[in-house]
Formats: structure tokens, C-alpha cells, sequence
């Protein structure tokens, strides 16, 4: 038992640890749903390697539909001020597309669940080592480049690497739960007049809190892990915003 939920909640950690970072910055930029529609692309990749390649590949070519994604959000932003409605239906056409596909490959409803939202109590500790291992590289390579590279370079390094995160949590976490730890922590402690470095140390605070909730909720309770972490999270985001209009209520009254 133990061994199981330690690496379920080590992963949880460790998609925490990345996208918290991409959270906040996302937010910022006011493209909150790029996660969900470059995540999605990545699931229409993998779909699509499930069923003309079976399964084979499915890394190289759901990073290319994701990459193909990222660079449609970064063009609608400088094309278009409804860059989120764009957004939601670069979402909506990757999860039709990747239904559809999926309808024609064996075991498809079931790989169709696993890309929305996996069981991550049983992701092999290897399969998480080497993603922590990843994530710590792309960690550094913007720690190094962000603050000072301009213009489009810096938008290349960030959807690009931002695509490459995504594309791995995907395919170990599916696409809400990536959505979920990406956007509710990040969308939390944005409304508080702090600097990025301790929003981002709230954030992983927080998220870690949820994630052991929400793993260890799961285990005892049989309940299926991914949605139970993404209820979580959005419940938390909702109950967040309700109380904090209340006091803005009361204090104004």
C-alpha cells in the first residue's frame, strides 16, 4: 500500500513542481485554457499512434501534434483578440478527433479514459523518475533563458518546452488532471499582491496539501484517482473564490 501511494503522490509532486511554474505565467498572459487545448492535442497524437501505429511511437508523434497546437495558440495571439475562444475550439476539435479515432482502435473507450484523466496509482516509479528527471532539465533551461531572452525566441523556448512538459504529463496523467494541478493552485494564490517566487512556493504548498488528500482519498474510498485529484483542485479553485467574494462582500457592506 505504501509503495503505491508514495509513487502516486511522488508523481503528483512532480507535475506539481513544473506547471505551477507554467500556471502562473499562463494566468498572467490571460491564455488560461492553452493547457487544455495543447493537452488535448497531445491526447488527439496519441490516439492517432494507437490506432495507425499501435501504440508504437506514440511519444514523438503526440509531441508533434502538441508542438502543432502550441504554435496555432501563439499565432492567435497575435492574430486574434479571441484568442481564448480560439483556444476552446482547438480543444474541442482535438477531443472529437481524438473520439473519433479511438471509436476504430481496440480498446479504445478505454484508452480514451486513460488520456482524459489515468489511474496515477499505478504509474511505474520508473516512468516517474524519468519524468522528474526531464521536468528538472526544462526547470533549468528556463531558470537560464527565461529572464533573458526577448521577442520570439522566448516564446519559442516557452511553448516549446512548455509543450514538450505537457505532451509527458499527458500521457502519464491525462488531460484534466494535468489542467487541474496546472491551473488551480496558480489561479489561487495569483490574486495575492506577492512576488512570482512566493506565489510559485504558495502554489507547490498548496498543491502538495491537495494531491495527498486527494491520493490517499482515493485509495480508501475506491475511488478513481485521477478524477478525485481533479475534483480536488476545482473544488478548491470554486470554494476559494466563493469565500473571497463573501469577505469582499462583508468588508465593502
Amino acid at each position: 500500500m505504501i509503495d503505491i501511494l508514495f509513487s502516486a503522490f511522488l508523481l503528483s509532486v512532480v507535475l506539481l513542481g513544473i506547471h505551477s511554474y507554467y500556471g502562473l505565467h499562463i494566468i498572467e498572459r490571460g491564455i488560461i485554457f492553452t493547457d487544455l487545448g495543447i493537452g488535448q492535442m497531445a491526447a488527439f497524437g496519441a490516439a492517432i499512434s494507437i490506432l495507425a501505429l499501435d501504440g508504437k511511437y506514440m511519444y514523438p508523434v503526440s509531441l508533434a501534434f502538441s508542438l502543432a497546437g502550441a504554435f496555432l495558440i501563439a499565432l492567435s495571439t497575435k492574430r486574434t483578440r479571441n484568442h481564448e475562444a480560439f483556444i476552446g475550439l482547438l480543444y474541442a476539435f482535438g477531443m472529437s478527433a481524438a473520439v473519433i479515432a479511438l471509436s476504430r482502435a481496440p480498446r479504445g473507450a478505454e484508452e480514451m479514459q486513460h488520456l482524459v484523466a489515468a489511474d496515477i496509482l499505478f504509474v511505474p516509479m520508473g516512468a516517474v523518475l524519468r519524468t522528474a528527471g526531464l521536468y528538472a532539465v526544462i526547470g533549468a533551461v528556463l531558470w537560464l533563458t527565461m529572464g533573458r531572452l526577448r521577442g520570439t525566441l522566448k516564446e519559442l523556448v516557452f511553448f516549446g518546452t512548455f509543450s514538450l512538459t505537457v505532451t509527458s504529463s499527458v500521457n502519464l496523467a491525462g488531460v484534466l488532471v494535468v489542467f487541474a494541478i496546472l491551473v488551480a493552485p496558480a489561479f489561487i494564490v495569483s490574486s495575492m499582491n506577492r512576488s512570482f517566487r512566493t506565489k510559485l512556493l504558495l502554489a507547490w504548498g498548496l498543491g502538495t496539501v491537495l494531491n495527498l488528500i486527494a491520493i490517499t482519498a482515493s485509495y480508501f474510498l475506491d475511488l478513481p484517482t485521477g478524477h478525485t485529484v481533479v475534483a480536488l483542485y476545482a473544488l478548491s479553485g470554486i470554494v476559494f473564490t466563493l469565500v473571497r467574494g463573501a469577505v469582499k462582500s462583508t468588508r465593502t457592506a
